[in-house]
């Protein structure tokens, strides 16, 4: 699995696995806001980017491969641009440093589930837009009947890229694309994660790891989903700080760049950028409030 390396420190490990449709690029806004004294990784997923994808593409086979990737960034972290591990590489190394996962969007589920294996090298999970379940919206394109159908017409064929960016403008800021990255990607690895990501589960599977410090950052005009999601992740980690992005969509890492590098990287000292976002923290009965309201708007 390819691994792009931001920075060259190694006090602070922060590893970021993105989301549908995504690559190891989703994360590069970050780089300009990391300190000296840490290194931010970025994977491309299992069949996307530069890595390849496994004969049989599963959960399992994902979870390994990123479970190897972890394991190896915490084993030889050196100063160098990139690596590039082995699919189910081994985790038999002693115990050392540990790292912060970051998961943007469906990648928050996929840090989840690797951090089952590693939960004692983990220090940190960061979730970005995290859905907690799968809408129904999601689920039309893994139908069987007309599934392909629905997702090739919405997503593989520019006209209906369009449209679709278009009607979910409420849920962007103007300068921000939501269908832009399915224009470079393979679309029968895209479904497939989809149809993968649909297996999970509910978020009662997740909660041993309701031990470890957690901070769920999501934009205030994202999907309603993931607003519901928050509560409903703070319903079996109640110690979960929720940060509500103002201003901000679907997609925190470009529309509140400085805001979020804040809360991942814990660092008050940087400046606004021209956004003039704000973050809000909220407990779990402001976040359960906040999606109620959200929900009767809809």
């Amino acid at each position: 699995m390819y691994v792009e390396r931001y920075g060259a420190g190694g006090r602070e490990l922060y590893f970021g696995l993105h989301g549908w449709s995504g690559d190891h690029r989703t994360f590069a806004p970050l780089a300009a806001h990391l300190p000296a004294s840490a290194s931010l990784y970025s994977a491309d997923l299992p069949g996307c980017g530069r890595s390849p994808a496994p004969p049989d593409l599963t959960l399992e086979s994902v979870t390994n491969e990123i479970v190897a990737a972890v394991q190896t960034v915490l084993d030889t972290a050196t100063p160098h641009a990139s690596i590039t591990t082995p699919p189910r590489a081994s985790i038999t190394t002693p115990q050392r440093a540990s790292i912060t996962l970051i998961g943007n969007c469906s990648g928050a589920i996929l840090s989840l589930l690797a951090t089952e294996q590693i939960k004692a090298r983990v220090g940190r999970l960061v979730l970005i837009d995290p859905f907690a379940y799968w809408p129904w919206y999601f689920r039309v394109f893994v139908a069987k009947s007309f599934g392909r159908h629905a997702y090739r017409t919405t997503f593989a064929n520019p006209l209906g890229r369009w449209l679709t960016n278009q009607s979910l403008r409420g849920r962007r800021t103007a300068a921000t694309d939501l269908t832009h990255s399915f224009g470079r990607i393979d679309h029968d690895v895209a479904q497939r994660y989809l149809a993968l990501l649909a297996e999970v589960g509910g978020v009662e599977r997740f909660e041993s790891l309701g031990g470890m410090p957690v901070d769920i950052v999501y934009g205030e005009r994202t999907f309603s989903a993931v607003k519901k999601s928050v509560g409903m992740w703070q319903s079996i980690w109640p110690h979960a700080r929720a940060h509500v992005l103002k201003g901000a969509g679907h997609l925190p890492i470009l529309e509140a760049t400085s805001q979020l590098a804040r809360i991942v990287f814990a660092n008050d000292d940087d400046g606004d950028d021209a956004e003039s976002l704000t973050v809000t923290t909220t407990t779990m009965e402001a976040t359960a409030e906040q999606a109620r309201e959200s929900e009767a708007r809809v």
